[in-house]
């Protein structure tokens, strides 16, 4: 079950799917509408291919799931979580595929199943209802939430699992003893690309080519590592930029999940990206203004398109 079938959960239910897995596909009814009338519309490779696959809208769908890829918005997190605590099957998998440090742990209060963080690298949009375009990379980093859970042998079966199952639908899955730290690392690119694309409405290729926006996002980088090492992360500086230099490389095309969410006038989770590394921040003593800056303005474009359209 994919619950929060948006671009990312729906790339992945298809991948899956496509590869003789039943799937279903939990979301907005328009989406589930298309899919069930004509498949999942998948964009990939120069292709396009019709996916054929289960879709609803309700919740209590996940009775039936043994693993759940939760994919929601991380501001909808503990509701959503809440909502399907009772549903779940006692042996029940959830693997949080989503943006920001804390999603994982948020799952894990609300429910009593096994909650398994994962790294998501993807690039993927969805332009309309029942249809997914691909741009880049489709693999994930998955790993214990807990460092001490890192030597149990039946939970580390457990994401063998799960990285054989992703295997024989081709989308590459690493176990990482880490997955904390690979989040960090995630998020800082997540903070270093997603505010500046969603505010200029530019992908990453365009981004790169100005040396002033890269001296920017070389500041997000520096304030975010700043604050990952005050919270006991072993995120270096080199390695960092390295990273972040890699992403415009990898993904130029690429428009941020933020710019998307702006761009259709929808909530973004800006307060999980650069708001976190903020509000960690100011809990840590690490000065932060760039996130601070680059957080305030996306709130101030939503507050703005939140005036408009009361």
């Amino acid at each position: 079950m994919v619950v929060g079938a948006g671009a990312v959960g729906s790339f992945f239910g298809a991948m899956l799917a496509r590869a003789g897995h039943r799937v279903t596909l939990i979301g907005r009814a328009p989406h589930v509408q298309a899919i069930v009338r004509d498949g999942l519309q998948l964009h990939m490779g120069g292709q396009v291919q019709s996916v054929p696959m289960a879709a609803t809208t309700e919740l209590a769908a996940v009775r039936d799931a043994d693993l759940v890829l939760f994919c929601v918005k991380s501001t909808d997190t503990e509701a959503v979580a809440r909502e399907i605590a009772p549903l779940l099957a006692d042996d029940a998998l959830v693997l949080s595929l989503q943006n920001g440090v804390d999603n994982a742990a948020s799952i894990a209060r609300q429910v009593r199943q096994t909650v398994v963080p994962a790294v998501v690298y993807v690039a993927t949009a969805m332009p309309q209802p029942g249809v997914v375009q691909h741009f880049g990379r489709g693999d994930l980093v998955i790993g214990p939430l807990n460092a001490r859970d890192a030597h149990d042998a039946a939970l580390q079966a457990r994401l063998q699992s799960v990285a054989e199952l992703f295997a024989t639908a081709q989308v590459p899955v690493r176990i990482s003893p880490d997955v904390t730290g690979e989040l960090w690392s995630k998020l800082m690119v997540n903070c270093a690309y997603n505010a500046i694309s969603a505010l200029a409405q530019q992908p990453y290729g365009r981004m790169a080519a100005l040396p002033a926006i890269r001296e920017v996002q070389h500041a997000v980088v520096r304030e975010v590592v700043a604050v990952a090492q005050a919270d006991g992360q072993s995120l270096t500086l080199p390695a960092a930029l390295e990273a972040m230099e890699r992403i415009a490389v990898a993904m130029p095309a690429q428009f941020s999940s933020t710019a998307q969410d702006l761009a259709r006038g929808k909530p973004t989770e800006i307060d999980h990206l650069n708001g976190y590394v903020a509000r960690r921040g100011a809990e840590l003593g690490i000065a932060t203004p760039v996130n601070q800056t680059l957080h305030a303005l996306v709130k101030l474009v939503e507050a703005g398109r939140a005036a408009s359209a009361a």
